[in-house]
């Protein structure tokens, strides 16, 4: 039976990813509310570590997991690398004793000790001992209080880890308090607000994508193109030599490339790198998240009555934090591509055809699983092994970024 698990990512103060935290979505009939936390983290530990391999869910990346006070006192972390998971205490588990214990084995182990949601208490000053990070909600946390922790953690060895940051302002506040760490949707939403000119590097791309997008254009076109472009090379070698065609026999030139791919795939190959390149002053991370969320879209659009727009499908995705990347109001980006009235339709207004694609991949990544539940039958789509499609998206990106 399948499940949801997705990841969140958690990005040092440069925006450069340092970790992920896995998040349990539930399965398809039941409500996420039913099931235990017990539950939740077993059944993320096993589809992560047992079933995908964490190489494909994080890139090696560390993972955040929840752990409950039974699982602890289960020594259930035991059976996991500590190079590759975060044993995060969650705020309703008591500092008895015999969890301590637990904890502080742990700790001696080598495992890093996150606390999630803390907010000050004086009985937590022993988990605050063999903590290694301590969460911080800063959203719901007033300012004063989360001064007052501040100060309070300063006789603590740990780094802090700003949760919920939703804006860049929330952000930039959060690094000048002194946080390590920073958790939430601000990098995938746009910076700011602004109409202003592209660079001359970004123009080229443009006109580039123009290329790819005209009809009458022949794979010997596009073969001209990336023989020009040593780095488009390299990345469509080392994509199609990924994990993720499970290739017994490496791709060694851009002719057997683009053979292997075909004009459609070839297209697409381009239309990500233009994407990537145009993103290059962003996180990493905003990059992959537009990959998983065109491959997400896409495979979504093959189970429902638009599979034949799967292409058009996986661009709405694609495109979805374009105005992110570029520090300008999407309208303005949309204007500049060449890119059908639907597509644009579902990015501009969030209407069309295409535009439930995208909400539900948006309601899937921010845990509205009601909502998700929703727009899977206004497509149609039944029975669908969401999960493994979450995760076919993830191993897509990966190979890309």
């Amino acid at each position: 039976m399948d499940f949801y698990i997705a990841r969140q990512p958690i990005l040092n103060v440069h925006k450069k990813l340092y970790a992920y935290e896995l998040l349990y979505r539930g399965y398809d009939e039941h409500s996420l509310g039913r099931i235990s936390g017990n539950r939740a983290t077993t059944g993320v530990l096993s589809s992560v570590f047992l079933t995908e391999g964490v190489g494909i869910i994080s890139g090696n990346k560390p993972c955040f997991v929840n752990f409950t006070e039974d699982l602890l006192e289960k020594k259930i972390a035991y059976s996991f690398p500590k190079t590759q998971i975060v044993i995060e205490i969650l705020e309703d588990v008591t500092p008895r004793q015999s969890v301590i214990g637990e904890i502080r084995n742990l700790k001696s182990a080598g495992y890093t000790i996150a606390l999630d949601d803390f907010v000050f208490h004086k009985k937590l000053d022993p988990l605050l001992g063999l903590a290694d990070i301590v969460k911080i909600d800063v959203r719901l946390t007033p300012l004063d209080a989360i001064l007052k922790t501040l100060r309070y953690l300063e006789r603590f060895k740990v780094k802090l880890l700003a949760e919920k940051v939703e804006t860049k302002e929330e952000f930039e506040r959060a690094n000048k308090l002194g946080f390590h760490y920073f958790q939430g949707y601000f990098f995938s939403k746009p910076e700011k607000i602004l109409v202003k000119e592209l660079a001359s590097t970004k123009i080229t791309l443009f006109s580039l994508l123009a290329e790819i997008g005209r009809k009458a254009t022949t794979l010997e076109r596009l073969h001209k193109i990336i023989s020009q472009d040593l780095a488009i090379s390299y990345k469509l070698l080392r994509f199609l030599n990924s994990a993720y065609f499970y290739r017994l026999e490496k791709v060694k030139n851009v002719k057997h490339a683009i053979a292997y791919l075909g004009e459609k795939e070839l297209r697409r190959f381009l239309l990500l790198i233009i994407v990537s390149e145009l993103a290059t002053d962003k996180p990493t991370e905003l990059v992959r998240q537009s990959l998983v969320r065109a491959k997400f879209c896409e495979l979504l659009a093959q189970r429902s009555l638009l599979a034949d727009y799967g292409l058009e499908i996986f661009m709405v995705g694609m495109f979805s934090f374009m105005d992110t990347m570029l520090d300008v109001d999407m309208k303005v980006v949309m204007e500049r591509l060449p890119l059908t009235d639907e597509v644009k339709d579902a990015l501009n207004n969030r209407q069309g055809l295409f535009a439930p694609f995208l909400e539900g991949v948006i309601a899937y990544e921010r845990r509205q699983q009601h909502r998700f539940m929703e727009i899977l039958k206004e497509l149609n789509i039944v029975d669908a092994p969401v999960g493994r499609l979450y995760l076919q998206a993830v191993k897509y990106a990966n190979g890309m970024v």
